[in-house]
């Protein structure tokens, strides 16, 4: 059975189906040559299947990293709202109840820093994108850095800080409901908190303690001078990108080439960099962290990712990340 923070072999001739049915649905008078949601397909050793909930921003960097690789991958919602991560199904895909979780033929993967890295070994050759430069390179070392240093963003804290104090952002994507919208929702997985941990004690462990972390973690966020230090945090992490920045300009100039984070080629630095300011600009700090002209090459860079086939394909719309956050998702 597969855990969190392992690659675990297993049967995998089972495969489960998300519980939502509008992946299967067609639209009147069209016909479909796609199996639907409730087909199983042959099994095959070199299948793959991406478990993920589109608002999670984990699971956003990992489907970035395949379809920048050009892999072909079924994609299955595991809607955290519905709890489906708690259904047996999932769970015996994943013990920790968290996405994503990936599927290669009779291996599952399911932490999502070590699926990346699994995808990056398992699928290489001349047609296949190569994010991970070569080990030992200079390239190699500056994807590491950047990779490390953007993945420890407390991106949760952002989100869930900013939507709770819109005062602290500017031209924000989140309409005025929604913070009234989260409060409410705290409040009422409060009281519901506070009802079974008095009529269902047996469930205080593991379950109540953990939605218990969970709920002093939002809270956490709400702390508005907690916010404003994490934000001035981000700020020098953004100033030390917009530093690498310039200084592939320097060291490629008067060469014709594209340059990206850590050279000439696309990495994962580049993904990892942008999903989160994909995620800034959603909540509303996009005008104080680039667009104001501080930082124009962090501003080249996200008008140009952009423009990435797999960037305008998976990246999130905002619609969507906003039902997760007035919904309480833990793991944006």
């Amino acid at each position: 059975m597969a855990s969190s923070n392992n690659v675990t072999p297993t049967n995998c001739s089972w495969w489960p189906i998300s519980a939502m049915e509008e992946d299967g649905k067609i639209p009147d008078g069209e016909e479909s040559h796609e199996p639907t949601i409730h087909e199983h397909k042959p099994y095959s050793k070199d299948r793959l299947v991406l478990y993920h909930w589109t608002q999670s921003f984990s699971s956003q960097k990992v489907r970035l990293v395949i379809n920048e690789k050009g892999l072909l991958c079924e994609e299955r919602d595991v809607s955290l709202p519905l709890t489906e991560q708690k259904e047996p199904w999932f769970m015996r895909l994943n013990l920790g109840e968290e996405v994503p979780v990936f599927i290669h033929g009779d291996t599952i993967v399911s932490d999502y820093n070590q699926i990346i890295d699994y995808i990056e070994t398992n699928f290489v050759g001349d047609t296949v994108a190569q994010l991970i430069p070569d080990e030992g390179t200079p390239m190699y070392a500056r994807v590491q850095q950047y990779r490390e240093l953007l993945d420890e963003l407390p991106m949760d804290a952002y989100t869930h800080g900013c939507i709770l104090h819109p005062e602290l952002t500017t031209d924000s994507m989140i309409p005025k409901y929604a913070t009234a919208e989260i409060r409410r929702h705290l409040a009422n997985a409060a009281s519901e908190l506070m009802k079974l941990d008095h009529e269902e004690p047996q469930l205080t462990e593991p379950y109540l303690s953990k939605q218990k972390k969970l709920m002093a973690k939002i809270l956490d966020h709400d702390n508005v001078n907690y916010l404003k230090k994490i934000l001035g945090e981000l700020a020098m992490v953004l100033d030390q990108v917009e530093a690498e920045l310039e200084k592939r300009k320097l060291e490629y100039q008067g060469q014709k080439c594209e340059l990206w984070l850590c050279g000439p080629t696309f990495t994962l630095a580049d993904i990892c960099l942008g999903a989160t300011l994909h995620r800034l600009k959603f909540l509303g700090l996009s005008r104080k962290y680039w667009e104001d002209g501080s930082r124009p090459n962090l501003q080249s860079f996200f008008e140009r990712v952009q423009k990435r086939y797999a960037f305008r394909k998976k990246s999130t719309h905002w619609e969507c990340l906003l039902r997760a956050v007035i919904s309480g998702d833990p793991l944006l």
